[in-house]
């Protein structure tokens, strides 16, 4: 890690931990009851004396995250590629995605499970058509945005339709593409979750709605704050595997002053 960003991670966990730290002590100091605000250190006891229960229900919700997620994916290219190959489908294709995209997915939720019963494959649709939309508006954006010139170099080395498709407009789409994805897959967990909270018996989601049930409030912290680390967990992965892929899309470091040049 470079110093730069050392220094960041540095800066962001010490005022994590002062964070943390102020509100275990306005918890203490104002006696407030534990089913409206419980202290951290309740909340982190509940996460160890249940964490086999945690873990069950958080695998889970990341099942139901990540298929949906690429589902989305693979869809998503497919859809953009589609769109920007046939000119004429965009037209039509793009105000139905539109409309889908509108239509809230908590409404459709209920009726995916009637469709298709209470397991795991409903909270995975409900996850894909929550991701779908920015990988295809991205992804498509990407994929128009090659240069022209690049399309003209194409032409003269008498490139055919997919080698200009998959040696120009790919590498020129990828870095939205992957903007794209890193706005689904924090989507993405919470369409699973909205699938939970309609209709589970497994998942984070429904850890919460039983929490909520019970009045047991450090156990529905416990599940936001697995929730929240699962999503800073797979937007990680997703921001991996972008700077394996395109390295120079990364952000560079700022050049030193010229005063510490030496």
């Amino acid at each position: 890690m470079q110093p730069r960003g050392l220094r960041r991670a540095v800066k962001l966990s010490l005022t994590l931990l002062a964070l943390v730290a102020a509100w275990e002590l306005v918890c203490r100091a104002l006696h407030i009851p534990v089913f409206l605000i419980p202290a951290p250190s309740q909340v982190a006891w509940r996460l160890y004396e249940k964490r086999e229960l945690y873990l069950i229900h958080t695998w889970t919700t990341l099942y139901e995250t990540t298929a949906g997620f690429l589902l989305a994916v693979v869809f998503g290219i497919v859809c953009a590629a589609i769109i920007v190959v046939i000119p004429k489908l965009r037209d039509v294709v793009m105000p139905l995605l539109l409309v889908a995209q509108l239509v809230p997915k908590v409404a459709i939720a209920p009726l995916l499970l009637i469709w298709f019963g209470y397991g795991l494959f409903p909270k995975v649709l409900v996850a894909f058509l929550v991701a779908f939309f920015p990988i295809v508006v991205n992804g498509a954006s990407g994929l128009a945005s090659v240069q022209p010139e690049l399309l003209d170099l194409g032409s003269s080395l008498q490139a055919s339709r997919w080698q200009t498709f998959w040696k120009f407009r790919i590498p020129s789409a990828l870095p939205e593409l992957f903007s794209g994805m890193k706005i689904a897959v924090t989507l993405a967990i919470i369409g699973a979750i909205i699938g939970e909270f309609v209709g589970g018996n497994r998942g984070l989601g429904y850890l919460i709605i039983v929490a909520n049930q019970e009045l047991d409030t450090p156990l529905a912290f416990a599940a936001i704050f697995l929730l929240s680390a699962a999503g800073i967990a797979l937007y990680a992965v997703v921001e991996m595997f972008e700077r394996m892929l395109i390295p120079w899309h990364a952000p560079s470091a700022p050049a030193p002053a010229a005063g510490h040049a030496m």
